[in-house]
C-alpha cells in the first residue's frame, strides 16, 4: 500500500510545483466568444483567405479549446493544438505528434523494442448558417508498422495479438484509421445545443479524453496500464452519439459496436450498434472538467465472444495558463466487471490514475502515477482470466523542444518508470521492476 500510495502522491503533486513558477493570470475571455486565432500567442499563421479567424467549436456554443477526442470536453483553459487556416468558409486545422521511440522493460517478463508511434489529424468545420455546424473529422496513426505484438510494457494486458494469444506485459497498436467521423449542431438560444455524431471508426461516450489526447498525459509515447478499464473503446467501428449541452453542463448517449478492434490494423471493419454508453459532463469553471460514464459493452474481447462488460469511469481534470505553457493534471477512476453468458459476474475490477504535465513550449516534464486490479497477469493456458493481483506503475519523463518553422518542434525526450508488484507476482516479475523510454519527437501544430 505505502508503493501505491507513493506513485498517486508524486503525480499529483506535480502541478503544485509548476505553479510555483506561474506568472499573473491574464483576464479570461468570454467563454461564449469565438477566439481570434490570429491574436493569440504562437498563432502567427497566414489563412488561405487572408482573414482573421474565430474557429467555432463543432458541438456547442463556446471555446472550441473545450473540446477533445470524440465528443468528450476538457477545460476551456486547455492549450490550443494545431494549425489553421481557412478557406470557403470552411475552418481548417491540423495536428501531427509522431513519436520514433526504443523502449527497454526490465526483468524476466521485458524486453526491447524500437517502434514508430502516433497521430496525424485533420479537421474542418463550416458554419451552415447561425444556428447550424458541420464538423469533420480524419486521425491516421503509424501504429500498424510496428508489428502486431506492440510493443513491451509491464503489467499492461488486453486485446489480442493474432486472434489466438492474448498480449500481457505489451500494448497493442492502433488501428492505422484512429477516427474518420462527421457531426451536426443545432444551437439552442445563446447557451445550448443539441447534437449528432457519427464515426467508422469513432468514440463512444465513456471515459475523459482518451490518453493520447489528454493534455495532462499526451506528451508521453507510453500508453497507461489502465487503457482498458477508462478509454480502450476511442477506436470503435461504429458510433453514434446524441447529446445536448446546456452552459457548462452535457448529457449524451451512444449507441456503438462493442466489439475492441481485431488484429487486423489496416483495414475498416462492418459496424455495429450492440452496445450503449451514458456521458454526464460538466465544466464549472475554465480550469475544471469533470465527468461520470457508464457502458454496457457487448462481446469488447475477440477471445471471449460470449462474455459482456459493464464499465463505469468518473475523472476530474484541472489545466491552468502559466505564461507561454501550461500545467494539466488529471485524476481518474475505472471499473469493469465482467458478465458471462449465464449471467454470471466476475468480480468487479478498478483502476486509478494520477497524471500531471508542466510545460514552458522548451522544455516539458510529466508524470503518472496507477493502480489497477488485473486478473490477466497469470491466467492460465485456455482462459484469458486468473487470479486478480492489485499492481501500479509510476514514471516521470522529460521533454527538450527545439523550434524548426513556425508550428513545427523537434523534441528530445525521456522517461523512466517503475512497475509496483506484490511478493506474490515476484516468481514471474522478479520483484518491482525500472524500465525506460527513449525517443525523438516531431509535434506540428
Amino acid at each position: 500500500m505505502k508503493k501505491i500510495v507513493t506513485a498517486m502522491a508524486f503525480a499529483i503533486a506535480l502541478p503544485s510545483i509548476a505553479r510555483a513558477q506561474a506568472a499573473p493570470m491574464p483576464a479570461p475571455a468570454d467563454p461564449h466568444a469565438g477566439h481570434d486565432m490570429s491574436a493569440m500567442p504562437g498563432m502567427d499563421m497566414p489563412t488561405m483567405d487572408h482573414t482573421s479567424m474565430s474557429m467555432p467549436a463543432a458541438f456547442g456554443p463556446y471555446d472550441m479549446q473545450r473540446e477533445a477526442s470524440g465528443t468528450s470536453w476538457q477545460p476551456d483553459a486547455s492549450d490550443m493544438m494545431g494549425a489553421m487556416t481557412g478557406t470557403g468558409g470552411w475552418h481548417l486545422m491540423g495536428h501531427a505528434l509522431l513519436n520514433a521511440v526504443y523502449d527497454h522493460q526490465s526483468g524476466p517478463r521485458g524486453a526491447g523494442k524500437g517502434f514508430a508511434s502516433g497521430m496525424i489529424m485533420g479537421m474542418a468545420i463550416k458554419p451552415l448558417n447561425d444556428r447550424d455546424t458541420l464538423q469533420l473529422r480524419a486521425m491516421l496513426s503509424p501504429d500498424p508498422l510496428m508489428g502486431k505484438s506492440g510493443y513491451p510494457i509491464l503489467l499492461a494486458a488486453g486485446e489480442t495479438a493474432d486472434g489466438t494469444n492474448t498480449l500481457v506485459d505489451r500494448q497493442h497498436p492502433h488501428d492505422l484509421f484512429m477516427e474518420l467521423s462527421a457531426s451536426l449542431s443545432h444551437r439552442i438560444g445563446e447557451r445550448g445545443s443539441v447534437f449528432l455524431y457519427a464515426g467508422l471508426p469513432g468514440e463512444p461516450v465513456f471515459g475523459p479524453p482518451a490518453f493520447m489526447h489528454r493534455q495532462s498525459i499526451m506528451d508521453s509515447p507510453e500508453a497507461p496500464i489502465s487503457h482498458h478499464w477508462l478509454d480502450s473503446t476511442h477506436i470503435t467501428y461504429g458510433v453514434i452519439t446524441a447529446g445536448v449541452t446546456w452552459a457548462g453542463v452535457k448529457a449524451e448517449v451512444s449507441r456503438f459496436k462493442g466489439r475492441e478492434p481485431d488484429e487486423h490494423r489496416y483495414g475498416i471493419e462492418s459496424p455495429k450498434f450492440d452496445s450503449t454508453a451514458a456521458r454526464l459532463s460538466v465544466n464549472p469553471s475554465e480550469n475544471w472538467s469533470l465527468q461520470a460514464s457508464y457502458a454496457r459493452q457487448k462481446s469488447p474481447e475477440q477471445l471471449e465472444p460470449n462474455d459482456d462488460q459493464d464499465k463505469w469511469s468518473a475523472s476530474a481534470i484541472y489545466t491552468r495558463k502559466i505564461g507561454k505553457g501550461f500545467v494539466a493534471s488529471t485524476l481518474a477512476w475505472g471499473r469493469k466487471q465482467t458478465i458471462e453468458a449465464d449471467g454470471h459476474r466476475h468480480t468487479p475490477q478498478d483502476a486509478f490514475i494520477a497524471e500531471a504535465t508542466w510545460t514552458n513550449r522548451i522544455w516539458t516534464i510529466f508524470g503518472r502515477g496507477e493502480v489497477i486490479e488485473s486478473d490477466e497477469l497469470l491466467a492460465p493456458v485456455g482462459s484469458t482470466h486468473g487470479p486478480v493481483y492489485t499492481v501500479g506503475k509510476m514514471s516521470l519523463g522529460a521533454i527538450r523542444d527545439f523550434p524548426l518553422a513556425n508550428r513545427v518542434r523537434l523534441g528530445l525526450g525521456a522517461l523512466a518508470a517503475r512497475s509496483l508488484t506484490p511478493n506474490a507476482l515476484d516468481p514471474s516479475y522478479g520483484g518491482d521492476r525500472t524500465s525506460g523510454m527513449a525517443f525523438v519527437r516531431l509535434k506540428i501544430g
